[in-house]
């Protein structure tokens, strides 16, 4: 029987702290000790229109809480819960649920949509609550009792809404086909003109929306098609704004994924969003512009997949929607980008119809390539120098849009044309707009057109001088600008790496490291992004110098960036945004000198640099993480696996202080990445100290065995744990006996989770792929570990292994690394335990197929890895 609990739930919004704090309590006590009858009440709260808007809002937002959960193990935690509770509770609960949806306040009935939602979301998996469909289907026909329209009205727009909301939570494989049917019918019916009320028509459109991906059966029926399809277009025609914008949507996602049906709708679809594009309101226009990056981003995929050879896309239907509109839709995207807002340089997070037409030109040039180009340019053209600061921001920001995917033949002459037009605008514009956009096409311009190999690149010794005058003297314009201009340096950088050409940016590295620093000193520069943008320039031109020209200047560059690191400690810290602001800034620092490191690391030549500098180097890293003390800081953390790597045995000597701070960082699920980072370390301690690492191996494979053990923990952090195995056993070789028994049944649960992640999910595949290959890093590590000495420990663990491999060489979503891998694990164990794996050699031929795939692979590191397990192999045979 359901408790009263009106009033603690009016206490707990109370702006009286300690009345709400006591509410508070005794709500979470209820909860605790008599879960059932508190989901009863607050469904009894929530269904009774006599109770006051405000209990009743917090009823349904707890009683949502109670069913789902963002974080998975929690998520799991509550449906265990929910699933135990006695069925005519449950029963209960439901229609009181369902009954709130004829509530006459709106609020009421929209959070009980959800719940219904969420509990379905458990029980429809489970083949339970068979009947949800049904009732709510019913709802839709109720005839209006003593003139009571309104209730009837409410209870439509509320079982669509839910109709909605359950498809968003159920996977189409759990409902049957004649339920997507009815669904369907009644969600388009409630679309209908014939209905009156515009909020049921709002809420039928956006039902339609989740309801689509249920739809595949019904979008294969060409007369069910066409009629979703007719009444989605009407929908797109309404006088209600939202429901327009509600409409557009179901277009966006039909267009990606009903791709293959669209011809026949094409030219209605056409003089919708166009018409909608000119003149509808902007959320409007962004949706219907957005139909046409999606169109596009369907047939860039299907393009590079047959460009790939792969069978799934070479069969998939190519209609060529874009070639077939490119000469209206071209102009009318080129329309768009007039229709800037006056801040939107100023806004990082600014979205608008310009952008959106300017990102959809992009998508449009990487579809069709060379075609786009002669639309485009005459526009460039006519704007590029009118009064009108919209116009030529507009003719930039089309060219830029337009440099990803025509041929470098034909954009090279008319960048090496509109080059120097560019960079006097970014001099003289006096528009901040212009100089942004000039900025960022530059820095497209470099990206994409720029290597000193490439017969037609963009930079020469004729040009290159005065590209880098300009873009140095533009650092000093507004944050939104010199932040462009960083991109810029970033990508003519990156453009000189590895080149043969004799070109270089060594005459000019003084200049730029100069201009780079005096920008991040910039007392700006702190509330952009131009500091760290600055930083990461830096960085990157650090990365790309030529290290036998160069290095004295960057040896040079340690101590400025050491003794900036060190004012950071200094820092008046008086808020948490101060201390936001001293992590980043040490953040950007910390990365610089990793990067110093890892260049002067390269040669033996320069190393002596940082092995002079090393103790300060560490001391300084030390004092960064001082400064927090709760959390490790993750550039940090990196900057001190690349130390480890340069100084190698001696890193031994920063061990003891340091490993606090290593142990914090493996301890830390929260911040996943941390805690990755440092599992990341810990192989590159192992790698740098060998052996001498031992005595800290009982503490970090507890840490490593914890993470693997938690629920808590990110998967991705996974994987790279199980490499780490592999590096820990590599430096301790047969000192790793110790560990077996508890990280050979990870391995082993680990590649049998493996097997079970199979499926379409990309995400899955892709993680799959993750796993199985940190497992393979591992059993290599181990294996090698004990090659000279109590190799015979690893035999229990051969035979598991080799059918492990079996199932990796039977799955065709392996990528190529996953290969690698397995068939270097191959030759380990052959290697390792010789002659004993004969026999399991002989029971198991299936690596004769596989070393014969990967001898005619055209990757030569393949090759040479299968001819070596093939010959490990053969040994172990003969013997």
């Amino acid at each position: 029987m359901a408790l009263e609990i009106t009033q603690a739930l009016l206490n707990a919004q109370s702006p009286d702290a300690n009345i709400r704090k006591i509410a508070e309590d005794n709500l979470k006590q209820f909860q605790e000790q008599n879960l059932p009858i508190f989901l009863l009440s607050l469904s009894v709260e929530l269904s009774s229109d006599e109770k006051p808007v405000e209990s009743r809002r917090l009823a349904g937002i707890i009683l949502k809480n109670s069913l789902d959960a963002k974080e998975a193990t929690r998520k799991e935690e509550l449906l265990q819960k929910w699933v135990a509770l006695d069925p005519s509770l449950k029963l209960q609960i439901k229609d009181l649920l369902l009954r709130t949806l004829a509530s006459s306040t709106q609020e009421a009935r929209h959070t009980s949509s959800q719940v219904i939602a969420k509990i379905a979301a458990i029980e429809i998996p489970r083949k339970e609550w068979p009947e949800l469909i049904g009732r709510l289907l019913a709802n839709m026909t109720a005839a209006p009792q003593n003139q009571q329209e309104n209730i009837v009205t409410w209870l439509k727009q509320a079982t669509l809404e839910t109709l909605g909301y359950v498809c968003e939570e159920v996977s189409p494989q759990d409902l049957e086909q004649d339920q997507v049917n009815s669904v369907l019918t009644a969600v388009v019916q409630g679309m209908s003109q014939n209905e009156s009320n515009s909020s049921v028509r709002l809420s039928a459109t956006r039902a339609l929306y989740n309801a689509l991906d249920f739809a595949q059966t019904n979008f294969e029926n060409e007369m069910e098609r066409s009629y979703i399809m007719k009444m989605i277009c009407e929908a797109a025609l309404s006088k209600e704004n939202d429901i327009r914008l509600a409409a557009f949507e179901c277009l966006v996602s039909i267009s990606s994924t009903y791709y293959e049906v669209l011809a026949p709708y094409m030219q209605s679809l056409f003089e919708l969003t166009s018409n909608a594009i000119r003149s509808d309101e902007e959320p409007v226009a962004l949706q219907a512009v957005e139909f046409w990056s999606s169109i596009c981003d369907e047939e860039i995929e299907i393009q590079e997949e047959c460009e790939m050879g792969d069978d799934d896309y070479s069969s998939a239907p190519h209609s060529h929607f874009i070639k077939q509109a490119l000469p209206v839709l071209v102009p009318l995207l080129l329309e768009t980008l007039t229709k800037q807002e006056e801040d939107q340089d100023q806004d990082e997070g600014a979205w608008n119809l310009a952008m959106a037409g300017g990102t959809c030109l992009g998508l449009v040039a990487r579809t069709v390539g060379d075609d786009i180009v002669p639309l485009v340019i005459p526009f460039v053209e006519q704007n590029i120098t009118k009064p009108d600061w919209h116009c030529r921001e507009a003719a930039t920001y089309a060219f830029g849009s337009i440099l990803e995917g025509p041929s470098l033949e034909k954009l090279a002459p008319l960048v090496q044309m509109g080059l120097p037009f560019m960079l006097t605008a970014l001099m003289q514009d006096q528009n901040s707009h212009v100089k942004d956009t000039t900025a960022w096409t530059l820095s497209r311009i470099f990206e994409l057109l720029h290597a000193p190999d490439l017969k037609s690149s963009v930079i020469s010794p004729s040009n290159l001088q005065q590209i880098l005058g300009v873009l140095l003297k533009s650092l000093q314009d507004a944050p939104n600008v010199a932040e462009k201009v960083c991109g810029a340096l970033y990508f003519l950088a990156q453009g000189f790496e590895d080149s043969a050409v004799p070109m270089t940016l060594s005459p000019y590295l003084h200049e730029m490291i100069s201009a780079l620093l005096s920008v991040a000193d910039r007392k700006d520069a702190a509330d952009s992004r131009l500091r760290s943008s600055a930083y990461e320039t830096l960085n990157e031109i650090i990365r790309c110098s030529n290290l036998s020209e160069d290095a004295k200047m960057i040896e040079q560059l340690l101590p400025v960036i050491m003794d900036r690191l060190e004012q950071t400690m200094k820092m008046q810290i008086v808020s948490s945004d101060d201390r936001e602001k001293q992590g980043d800034l040490q953040a950007s620092l910390c990365g610089v000198i990793q990067v110093i490191i890892q260049k002067l690391s390269a040669s033996d030549a320069t190393k002596a640099a940082i092995l002079q500098a090393a103790d300060r180097i560490m001391s300084l890293f030390l004092g960064v993480f001082g400064c927090r003390s709760t959390t490790v800081h993750e550039e940090a953390m990196l900057a001190i696996g690349s130390l480890a790597y340069a100084t190698g045995p001696e890193f031994d000597k920063y061990m003891p202080e340091f490993y606090k701070y290593l142990e914090m960082g493996l301890q830390n699920f929260e911040e996943y990445q941390v805690c990755a980072i440092s599992v990341g370390v810990v192989g590159d301690i192992c790698r740098a100290l060998d052996d001498k690492v031992i005595k800290y191996c009982d503490g970090i494979m507890t840490h490593l065995l914890k993470d693997l053990s938690s629920s808590m923990l990110h998967r991705s952090v996974k994987p790279p744990i199980f490499s780490c195995f592999g590096d820990i056993a590599l430096a301790i070789e047969q000192n790793f006996e110790k560990y077996l028994p508890y990280a050979m049944p990870m391995l082993q649960g680990a590649s049998e989770v493996c097997a079970r992640l199979g499926g379409q999910d990309e995400e899955m595949i892709d993680y799959g792929n993750q796993l199985r290959r940190g497992i393979f890093e591992a059993y290599s590590g181990i294996l090698q570990g004990f090659k000279n000495s109590k190799a015979e420990l690893m035999m229990p663990y051969a035979s598991h292994l080799l059918q492990f491999i079996e199932a990796v060489f039977q799955d065709k979503d392996r990528d190529e690394s996953v290969t690698k891998a397995a068939v270097g694990v191959l030759g380990d164990l052959a290697d390792t335990l010789g002659v004993s794996t004969s026999m399991l050699f002989k029971g198991s031929t299936f690596y004769i197929e596989f070393l014969g795939e990967c001898l005619e692979s055209e990757d030569a590191q393949l090759k040479e890895t299968a001819s070596w397990a093939q010959n490990a192999i053969s040994r172990v045979l003969v013997s």
